[in-house]
């Protein structure tokens, strides 16, 4: 990569970071973006324990898979503001014009969601595995599949929110388009804490480098497709 493509690269990572955490910078619906999927987490790991009631047992054994349950539904929510409101702004279509590829436009924006939702999503869930009660032995597990799992994520939202971002019902279509393709991290996942999990954390991490490391062509490829 040539040094004013480095470059280029690097200002479409912080200025997608700035707009996430609101400090700055266009990209209306976006700002502020990751705060909700985090809450959303929380959220649901607060209300989990009362509706099990003080089963201290039963929330030790499916703690980790309403964490992780949580976690995927948790990237849902922002994908309708990754790409629509620039795209809508003509955003891309002025590096089209300056010769900067779809593919590293959208490698920056999965670089930048990742930076933006993967740790405050892990800090996030210390408070979960304090609130199920989680043993310790797991809790490793639990934060190392997550970490792993993350950048997956990223890929396969940013994927997700271009293919839909020229469509008028796509916020409808992207949970359908989302969960049948993230599955599988969730089964090898919240599986991991089985005896022999360590099989299934490096399932994960192939499941996960291999959507990241298809999501910019896959993503860009929709950009120009809902250009045309």
């Amino acid at each position: 990569m040539s040094a004013g493509l480095t470059r280029i690269f690097a200002n479409l990572v912080i200025r997608d970071i700035r707009i996430a955490y609101n400090l700055g910078g266009s990209g209306g619906d976006a700002q502020g973006g990751f705060l909700l999927p985090v809450l959303f987490f929380i959220t649901v790991a607060i209300l989990y324990p009362f509706s099990v009631g003080p089963d201290a047992p039963l929330l030790q054994r499916t703690g980790t898979g309403i964490i992780w349950v949580a976690a995927i539904l948790s990237a849902i929510l922002p994908i309708d503001r990754l790409i629509s409101p620039d795209r809508s702004a003509g955003f891309y279509d002025q590096y089209a014009v300056r010769g900067v590829s779809e593919e590293l436009i959208m490698l920056a924006k999965i670089v930048s969601h990742w930076c933006a939702s993967g740790p405050p999503l892990l800090l996030a869930s210390l408070i979960a595995i304090a609130v199920m009660d989680i043993p310790n032995t797991e809790i490793p597990i639990v934060l190392t599949g997550l970490l792993l799992a993350t950048p997956g994520l990223s890929g396969l939202a940013v994927m997700i929110a271009a293919m839909i971002a020229s469509m008028r019902t796509g916020n409808a279509l992207a949970g359908l388009l989302f969960l049948p393709l993230a599955i599988p991290m969730l089964i090898f996942g919240a599986g991991s804490i089985r005896p022999g999990g360590e099989n299934g954390l490096l399932l994960l991490a192939s499941i996960s480098l291999l959507l990241t490391a298809i999501s910019p062509f896959a993503a860009a490829a929709a950009l120009r497709a809902g250009r045309e």
